[in-house]
């Protein structure tokens, strides 16, 4: 009598272990990534854009497409849209959980520090895309007033986290922490 062959399964048959895993994938849950940036100008007003297809301002970014990096999304959104080519770091200062709303399955949305523009920067930016109207610097009371709520939560929970050096981590634009 033989054992039977006890190895794991990815080293008995490995064209079965990836049919498993891809299995898995197709089941797991998707999420909505979207990715805005924090970009201020020398006076510390904040950049933000009237999108053409909703009612209020925003960040610059928008959504990454199906297995896009945050980071290179956002570029991506900026160049499109605005002109504004930021090749260096921007690091990450607000990741936010957004439970479904609407029509809309649950998300994270992620805000990137995009530091201050220099004034040849701000010279040069443009509205490049159909899907703005307009862009605008704006002191911090002008963007809360402008934003509707839960983007301005998310968005002084990023400016609180860039001036701190940390990250802020909130479920519906509250701290869970």
């Amino acid at each position: 009598m033989t054992d039977p062959d006890t190895r794991p399964l990815y080293e008995r048959d490995p064209a079965a272990y990836r049919a498993h895993l891809a299995e898995g994938n197709a089941n797991q849950a998707r999420k909505r990534v979207g990715v805005d940036a924090l970009v201020r100008d020398r006076d510390g007003r904040i950049l933000l854009v009237d999108p053409t297809y909703k009612p209020d301002w925003d960040l610059p970014g928008g959504m990454a497409e199906a297995n896009e990096p945050p980071l290179d999304a956002l570029r991506r959104e900026l160049t499109e849209e605005l002109c504004l080519d930021l090749p260096g770091g921007m690091a990450l200062v607000c990741v936010d959980w957004v439970a479904p709303h609407g029509p809309w399955d649950d998300s994270v949305m992620m805000i990137f520090n995009a530091g201050t523009l220099t004034p040849d920067q701000t010279t040069a930016l443009r509205v490049r895309d159909a899907e703005l109207a307009a862009f605008e610097f704006c002191p911090p009371e002008e963007a809360r007033k402008r934003l509707r709520p839960f983007v301005w939560a998310r968005l002084a929970a990023a400016i609180s986290a860039a001036d701190a050096g940390t990250v802020a981590y909130l479920h519906n634009g509250h701290s869970v922490s």
